[in-house]
Formats: C-alpha cells, structure tokens, sequence
C-alpha cells in the first residue's frame, strides 16, 4: 500500500474521526475485505475510491455495525463501531435513498429531526435551512411518490443537514443529480468542512472527488493500495483519475 502524506511537522495534528485496524471480512471463501487499515482525519473531506466490488460499501456497512468484521476493529470518533454511542453524531446517505411513498418532504425531515431529539422552533429552523440549502423549499409539500430522482436525493441529501451531525457518510451522492445539483452539493460539503464537519464519500466520479477531497483512499479486491493527499498526487503530475487507473490496473 502507498502511504504518502506530509510530515507531521508540516500539518496540524489531528484527532481521527475513523480509524480502521485490521479489518477481514469474507463472505465464503473469498475475501471482501483483507486487512484494511485507514485513518480519516476530523474535519476533511476523504473519499473511498475502488471500482464495482472492491468492497467500499462492505467497508461502510461495517463502519454503521450494519454488519460484522470477521478480525480487526474499527473506531468511529474513538469509540468502537460495536458500540451504539458511536453513531451518535453520525448521517449516513446510502447509493439510493428512499423513504414511505406517501411522506411529503418536509415530512421526512421532520421524522429525522425527531428521531434526534428536535423539536419546536429548533426543528422547524432546521428544516427551512437544510430545504434552502438543497434548493427544494418550492417541493416541500410534494410526495416523495410524484418526485424525480434527483428531487428525492436531494431530501436524502437535506437529512443529514437535520440534527448535530460531526460525521457524514455519503454512498455514491452525486448518483441522480443533475450538473447543477451536482455543483451544489459539493459547495455544500465544503461548508460543512468549514464547519469542522468530516465528510467521508464513496463515489465512482473521479473528476469531482479530485475538486473536493483532501485526502483519498483506493481500495480494490478488498485491499487498500492508497492512503494520502490528493495534492500528493497531483504534485507528482498526475490527475486522480489517471493514478487511479495506473494503480487499479497493475493489481
């Protein structure tokens, strides 16, 4: 695995919002994931790059105790995953979001804001600034059963907006944006690292994760073969996408 990141002295030392030791998962014989080790650091925008069946969603699944390693460990803000406690402050989109037919989006949000504790004037707050900054104040009365598919992905996308969340775990979210909602995601992420936020992506869209991202990992037939900066790699004269491809295809 290439490991390459600034010398210590050069960057501030921070704390892990993910740290990921060791982790096996196989399923049969074969192994999805072997021997993965990753750091995330607090407050930056990392994305996990692979191709189809690295083994990046297996990695978020565990990550959420969705599901179990079968060796190694992973801690979500220091805490182990297999602790509840260690969701707390954690949003998780998944690649397709979906919600009851029947909720209007502003019904949505109200359920999560809920399930967070939220209520009152704070909920309703909340709610008006996470559809302003998705840019579907206009739909909030629509059922999610007479949206597009980019509507209904930016609901997902207003959701993690909603509640006290430090940790943001997007599965592929550009998936049914359009070029501008695309635009507007990635200025939203960015506001979000400026509020001290960590945003961990999983995406396939190379171009936009070299735009965004401070640091990438690569991640192909369940092993790490990058961890560091991307301004590591495009110092070196190389786009993302170009590494990505030299890196994928000597394995």
């Amino acid at each position: 695995m290439i490991d390459h990141r600034e010398n210590e002295g050069e960057r501030e030392i921070m704390t892990n919002a993910i740290e990921v030791s060791g982790v096996k998962k196989s399923y049969g014989p074969d192994f999805s994931l072997h021997d993965v080790n990753l750091n995330v650091e607090s407050g930056k925008i990392f994305a996990l790059l692979g191709p189809n069946g690295a083994g990046k969603t297996t990695l978020i699944k565990l990550m959420l105790s969705l599901m179990h390693t079968d060796a190694g460990s992973i801690n979500i803000n220091g805490i182990p995953s297999t602790d509840s406690t260690s969701r707390n402050g954690v949003a998780f989109l998944p690649e397709k979001f979906s919600f009851f037919p029947f909720y209007t989006i502003r019904g949505v949000l109200e359920f999560f804001g809920t399930m967070k504790g939220l209520k009152g004037q704070d909920l309703k707050d909340q709610i008006d600034n996470a559809l302003k900054e998705l840019d579907i104040t206009e739909l909030q009365n629509r059922k999610l059963q007479s949206l597009s598919k980019g509507q209904v992905q930016r609901t997902g996308l207003a959701s993690l907006l909603i509640g006290d969340n430090q940790l943001l775990i997007l599965d592929e979210p550009f998936s049914g944006l359009d070029p501008i909602g695309m635009r507007e995601l990635k200025d939203i992420l960015r506001r979000q690292r400026e509020m001290g936020k960590t945003i961990f992506l999983n995406s396939h869209i190379l171009s936009e994760m070299e735009l965004i991202c401070d640091d990438v990992a690569i991640l192909n037939k369940g092993e790490i073969l990058f961890n560091g900066s991307v301004k590591s790699i495009l110092e070196k004269g190389n786009s993302l996408e170009d590494f990505f491809y030299q890196l994928v295809s000597k394995k």
